[in-house]
C-alpha cells in the first residue's frame, strides 16, 4: 500500500504496478483504475494517513482531537448558541476549570475553536473548520437515518 500522486495532484494508493501502468485506488471513492506509470510518482506519506484522506480534513481533525462525549457536546452547544463566555460554560456544565481549560486549549490548537469576547468576557466559538466538521458529521448522521442504517442509532 504505497501512496502515489498523479500529474494533476490527485493522490491514490498503489495496488499493483506493471511495466506500463499501475492499478491505483482512490482513497476517497474506493474506485480502482489504471494510470500510466509515467504520470505517477511516489509520495512520502504514511500509507494509512493517505487512506484516511477519505475523510474530509475538518472531520479528521474532529475525530482525532475529540476523545469524549462531553467535549463533542461542547462543540455542538457552541454551534447552536454561538460563542459562549468561559463563565457560562463553567456554570452550565460539569467541567472543572482546569479540565475545561485543557479541552479548550486542545480545540484551539487544532483549529476547531477560537477565542472570542462575549459580553466583555473571554469566551470561545467555533472556527470555520469546526463548523465544517460538525456539518459533515451531521450530514453523515442524516444520511444514515434516511437509509435506516441501524448502526446510526444508539442502542
Amino acid at each position: 500500500m504505497q501512496p502515489v500522486e498523479d500529474d494533476t495532484g490527485n493522490r491514490y494508493l498503489l495496488c499493483k504496478r506493471s511495466t506500463d501502468s499501475s492499478l491505483v485506488r482512490d482513497p476517497v471513492t474506493g474506485t480502482e483504475r489504471y494510470i500510466p506509470n509515467d504520470r505517477l510518482e511516489t509520495v512520502d506519506v504514511e500509507p494509512l494517513e493517505a487512506a484516511a484522506g477519505a475523510v474530509p480534513a475538518p472531520l479528521r481533525t474532529l475525530l482525532t482531537s475529540v476523545h469524549d462525549e462531553p467535549t463533542l457536546g461542547l462543540l455542538f452547544e457552541l454551534e447552536a448558541r454561538g460563542p459562549l463566555a468561559v463563565r457560562t460554560i463553567l456554570g452550565e456544565t460539569t467541567f472543572c476549570e482546569s479540565d475545561l481549560n485543557g479541552r479548550l486549549s486542545v480545540l484551539v490548537a487544532v483549529g476547531l475553536l477560537e477565542e472570542a469576547t462575549v459580553a466583555g468576557e473571554r469566551g470561545y466559538g467555533l472556527t470555520e473548520t469546526g463548523e465544517a466538521a460538525l456539518e459533515t458529521l451531521r450530514e453523515g448522521i442524516a444520511d444514515n437515518e434516511h437509509t435506516g442504517d441501524p448502526a446510526s442509532r444508539d442502542s
